[in-house]
């Protein structure tokens, strides 16, 4: 085991596949020689002295150019690792992504399209109104598109692994805060698999579902909360295709949820969650579902541990 940041972990990952598969290659903004070979947010560490230009495709600021041209390279036999700077950016080039490689990886007689998006998302401090965006609820209803949104390095490095190998686009999400989190990542070679939540605490009292980097805060509301509650902290890691049965499972065990992300809670993705629980766990609830998620500004606010905290007294009635 070694004690790894975030970056370093996605960098692994990277490095990892781009040595076990010659198909394998990185393309995006400032992932080069801008940023001292860092990368923008320091994932892309030694990848271009290692791999040269032709594996490590620095390119234009052209969003549209990066992901067009990774559904070429995919429909065609190679596996594009593309990114995008910051995932509000998407917007620039979602129709490459939602009616290029996810239409066509659903409605093309079985070609595949394996290739995986990349991009940084989410804020560390309140108020933060560019280049923090959560818009994965933006894609998780395309067909055809996996959502990925790891809380920590050890998902970071497995996920990423299997996204890059497997045969159709994947969008990978990765927060800010995550980049800079610790923790200790075996020295050898592991996959975790797309589609299966993770129990990060098991309980019995209250199911808290979430995903991305606010998962820790609930787990800091669960310890913080031990000698009054037992809190079940259930990690969806992927979104689409999300593991209901986990979760269906920790509600009709536990009786009361709340399904918590860091996106605006209006339209957000969590809203899917809250539904389903509401629609298939209904005759287990002990109250009602809560959602707790960010306020609907234009500016990001994540949801603090306090927060997490006095949601969960406020449901187990001050107990």
């Amino acid at each position: 085991m070694s004690l790894v940041k975030g970056k370093q972990a996605v960098n692994q990952a990277l490095r990892e596949e781009l040595r076990k598969d010659p198909t394998v290659y990185c393309v995006g903004e400032d992932i080069g020689v801008y940023h001292r070979g860092n990368g923008l947010c320091g994932t892309s560490t030694g990848l271009l002295k290692e791999f040269g230009p032709e594996r490590i495709m620095e390119t234009p600021i052209s969003e549209g150019e990066i992901l067009g041209s990774s559904i070429g390279a995919a429909v065609f036999g190679l596996r594009p690792v593309a990114e995008i700077m910051h995932s509000e950016f998407l917007a620039t080039c979602a129709e490459h992504l939602v009616y290029g490689g996810a239409k066509m990886a659903t409605n093309s007689n079985g070609i595949k399209v394996p290739m995986v998006v990349r991009t940084p998302c989410g804020g560390t401090l309140p108020n933060q109104a560019i280049q923090n965006e959560n818009c994965e609820a933006w894609f998780c209803n395309t067909p055809g598109l996996k959502v990925v949104m790891p809380s920590c390095p050890y998902d970071a490095k497995g996920l990423l692994k299997s996204a890059i190998r497997d045969d159709y686009p994947v969008l990978f999400m990765e927060h800010h805060g995550m980049y800079q989190m610790e923790q200790d990542i075996p020295e050898e070679e592991y996959l975790l698999p797309l589609g299966r939540a993770d129990v990060k605490r098991e309980g019995t009292d209250l199911t808290i579902v979430g995903y991305g980097f606010v998962v820790n805060r609930a787990l800091e509301a669960a310890e913080r909360l031990k000698n009054r509650y037992d809190i079940e902290v259930l990690d969806l890691r992927t979104l689409v295709p999300y593991d209901r049965e986990a979760v269906l499972a920790s509600v009709r065990k536990t009786g009361r949820a709340i399904v918590l992300y860091e996106a605006r809670r209006n339209g957000g993705y969590g809203a899917e969650i809250a539904a389903e629980i509401a629609e298939y766990a209904f005759d287990y609830l002990k109250s009602p579902v809560v959602r707790l998620a960010g306020p609907n500004v234009a500016v990001n606010h994540p949801r603090t541990t306090e927060d997490v905290v006095n949601t969960v007294i406020r449901i187990m009635g001050g107990e």
